[in-house]
């Protein structure tokens, strides 16, 4: 039996989502398709489907795959295609439960996400400041990546924020997340200059729309498009602009190790995990919990390096 409609959309939208949110190459999408085909088609024998499969359903496919005699390695990467797919469907409200998250991959190392470092942040702000086709580009440039290190938002809550959110000179930004649940993020210094000099520019572009016949935009970073407002992917690409401009290495910078960025260096500064579980917008402070192993990793390293008892005798 193959797999359903059901199943066949959410593979496509999750697909689309890492794509645009986090850069996903093109054998990685492939790859993550064919797992999740052969997966949706197990469940289709079952008479299943995604938004019913149960941990055990799981950890059945995983014992079939075993049985089919699948590499260690195959089988970890399904069972984290998996874990994708549902956490994603979690997080958009398709369930209210991830039947995958506690079980065991088959012996592979839990990876942990990527995340930046202050001076590359630095850098990466510095580049937003000066690349642009002119100054009004070079202003959105810098409020965008201000506002993203500031509040540690998801690529398509940042650039779908309504322009009313911004006006006032606001010390709160109003942020509506997944499941339009609504949750309050302060502002920095930086990036309260940064979205003040935007809005400058944003009513001067307004105003010269309207002088031709055309209504200004209701969102604070408008595009053409039809969406009405800068898309996932264009920010993706000007994202890694920013980092060849930076030299930053450009396969570490991606919309989501900002986010990364955001709240290791929150908890490295003494942010407790329901802070940043709040500011984050997670729904379980499970999904928070990895940021306490960055920091663990972190750490480590950096005793192994520095500590005068950790270095090889000569």
């Amino acid at each position: 039996m193959s797999a359903s409609a059901d199943h066949l959309r959410w593979i496509s939208t999750f697909l689309d989502a890492q794509s645009a949110e986090l850069g996903a190459a093109t054998n990685t999408q492939l790859a993550y398709a064919r797992d999740l085909k052969d997966f949706a088609e197990w469940l289709s024998r079952k008479n299943c489907a995604f938004d019913d499969a149960s941990r055990d359903d799981v950890e059945a496919y995983l014992i079939y795959c075993d049985a089919q005699g699948l590499a260690k390695s195959t089988r970890a990467r399904r069972l984290s295609a998996i874990k994708q797919l549902y956490r994603f469907g979690f997080e958009e409200g398709w369930r209210s439960d991830n039947p995958a998250i506690q079980i065991a991959g088959p012996g592979r190392d839990k990876r942990l996400p990527k995340t930046l470092s202050l001076s590359e942040v630095d850098r990466l702000l510095a580049a937003a400041r000066v690349v642009g086709r002119g100054p009004a580009d070079r202003l959105r440039n810098t409020c965008l990546m201000e506002l993203l290190y500031a509040t540690g938002m998801r690529v398509s809550e940042l650039v779908s924020l309504p322009v009313a959110a911004a006006r006032g000179n606001p010390r709160m930004l109003l942020i509506r997340g997944k499941g339009d649940k609504e949750r309050m993020v302060p502002l920095s210094p930086p990036a309260r200059s940064a979205l003040n000099d935007w809005l400058a520019a944003w009513e001067a572009q307004s105003e010269e729309a309207l002088k031709k016949g055309k209504p200004a935009s209701r969102f604070l970073f408008p595009s053409r498009g039809k969406e009405g407002h800068l898309t996932r992917h264009r920010f993706y690409i000007l994202i890694k602009e920013l980092a060849v401009n930076a030299g930053v290495m450009p396969s570490k910078v991606t919309p989501h190790t900002l986010r990364h960025a955001f709240a290791t260096h929150l908890l490295e500064n003494g942010a407790d995990l329901r802070s940043i579980q709040t500011l984050l917008g997670h729904a379980d402070v499970a999904t928070t919990e990895i940021y306490t192993h960055v920091l663990e990793a972190r750490l480590q390293e950096l005793v192994l390096t520095h500590h005068p008892l950790a270095k090889d005798e000569e």
